[in-house]
């Protein structure tokens, strides 16, 4: 673990001492380099499920496929932030690469900790660089305002869990997460349980985010610039996913009662805001939305707890982080080039820019779950669970993803075909820096097809 932690760490003095020419280069060659040696935690040779070099930070097959996918996401934020970060004051251009390291390396601890008051800190402390992130280089006015919803959204789903991991440890003198597992099941009956039970999940459901509680979403991916809405698609919202998944174990005699209301929400979300998706007129507002949809399916895979359901929702986090980050660079590309993010304006792009197309093509497929692709992996192992739960599911999740495939089109249709507009005259050529992105993004994607194990977590089936 400290083999990543403490280069990590390092990137700040490079950051900040580094000649001012080389200070985008270095930075992304040493991000780059710590997300290379990140995939030797992908060697499993534990017999026991952890592997630890000490008692507060260690790795399980649930934890290592988030903590890749972190490690891999600094360098491409880096790369994708170059074009409308340079331009700025070197000091500002210097803070902006540190506060995404810091949200790597407290994203490091908050999914290899051990300690669930330390997962709960550094749960809490990414929002900081985030907030900051939104609040100070967001696109337009609106940005307070984004901040504001996802500082409040977040605080407030995330308060009632800090008391409920309180109560925990007084009852059972205990939250190391590798001796919880071992102890009595808890007897919960009265109406204080229940209530217990909701603020364990709750905060977790609020960050997935839970249609019904998912408002500061759209509002916080519209606002944030390209970092911020990469690294809120591909691993803030799986840090709900993660947190639920470790909760669950807890919860047990309970959750079969209590886990309709918010499964029920989790797929009436994932046809409303696919149908929300239909009618979006902003590009980014769009992808934001189909986020939603995707984690409701999560959410659901998880709340049935089954190990089909917790495999398809590991799967359909890692590869719907990687298919979302790769939509939102490629809005934000044609972004810089139109300066328009409403559809109907910057459309056509196909003729202009043939290869991009490829990659739009490339993304929306993965976005929508085709065949071979790991998205589908996960989509038909939660399907197929919550099939064997109530067959009633399948109205909804099929639906959804005949949604899902319909805005997906739309979505490809609107930017990239049709006669381009008459008012889209000299817009510079795409750089190799940009198509090395969106193949640093997609071809993850594809090379998972070959060796899916790598993201089962704990189902070996």
């Amino acid at each position: 673990m400290l083999k990543i932690l403490i280069p990590t760490l390092m990137l700040f003095p490079t950051i900040w001492l580094v000649p001012t020419k080389w200070l985008w280069t270095t930075t992304t060659a040493q991000s780059l380099l710590i997300a290379l040696t990140s995939l030797s935690w992908l060697k499993w040779d534990s017999e026991i499920g952890w592997s630890s070099s000490n008692s507060y930070l260690a790795t399980d097959p649930l934890s290592t496929p988030l903590l890749v996918l972190t490690c891999w996401l600094l360098p491409l934020m880096i790369l994708a932030s170059q074009n409308h970060i340079s331009p700025e004051p070197i000091s500002r251009q210097r803070t902006y690469i540190s506060l995404l390291t810091s949200l790597q390396m407290f994203l490091i601890m908050a999914f290899g900790a051990t300690e669930i008051i330390m997962f709960y800190v550094m749960f809490e402390a990414t929002l900081l660089p985030t907030l900051i992130i939104i609040t100070r280089w967001g696109n337009q006015t609106e940005r307070l305002n984004a901040g504001t919803y996802f500082l409040f959204y977040t605080l407030a789903g995330s308060l009632p869990l800090l008391v409920a991991l309180l109560l925990l440890q007084n009852s059972t003198g205990t939250l190391s997460m590798l001796t919880l597992q071992y102890s009595q099941p808890l007897s919960l009956f009265s109406w204080g349980d229940k209530i217990w039970w909701a603020g364990c999940l709750i905060a977790f459901l609020v960050k997935m985010p839970l249609y019904g509680v998912h408002l500061w979403l759209p509002k916080a991916h519209v606002e944030a610039p390209i970092a911020g809405s990469m690294v809120l698609a591909a691993v803030l919202l799986k840090l709900g996913g993660y947190g639920m998944m470790r909760m669950m174990v807890m919860l047990d005699p309970l959750t079969k009662e209590m886990a309709y209301p918010f499964i029920v929400l989790a797929l009436w979300g994932i046809i409303m805001t696919g149908s929300i998706c239909l009618r979006q007129t902003d590009l980014k507002s769009l992808i934001a939305y189909s986020s939603v949809s995707h984690m409701g399916l999560v959410a659901g895979g998880i709340l049935i707890q089954t190990p089909w359901g917790f495999t398809g929702a590991i799967i359909l986090m890692i590869a719907h982080g990687l298919a979302s980050s790769a939509l939102f660079c490629l809005a934000n590309t044609s972004y810089e080039r139109t300066h328009s993010r409403t559809m109907v304006l910057a459309r056509g792009l196909q003729m202009l820019f043939p290869l991009t197309a490829v990659w739009w093509f490339t993304a929306n497929l993965a976005n929508l779950a085709l065949p071979p692709l790991p998205n589908l992996m996960g989509e038909i192992m939660i399907i197929s669970t919550m099939f064997n739960w109530s067959p009633w599911t399948l109205a909804l999740t099929g639906l959804g993803t005949l949604i899902t495939a319909g805005y997906s089109l739309y979505l490809f249709l609107m930017s990239q075909r049709g006669p381009a507009p008459a008012h889209m005259i000299g817009l510079t050529p795409y750089h190799t820096r940009e198509h090395l992105l969106m193949s640093l993004h997609l071809i993850p994607i594809i090379l998972l097809i070959t060796k899916p194990e790598l993201m089962w977590g704990w189902c070996h089936c």
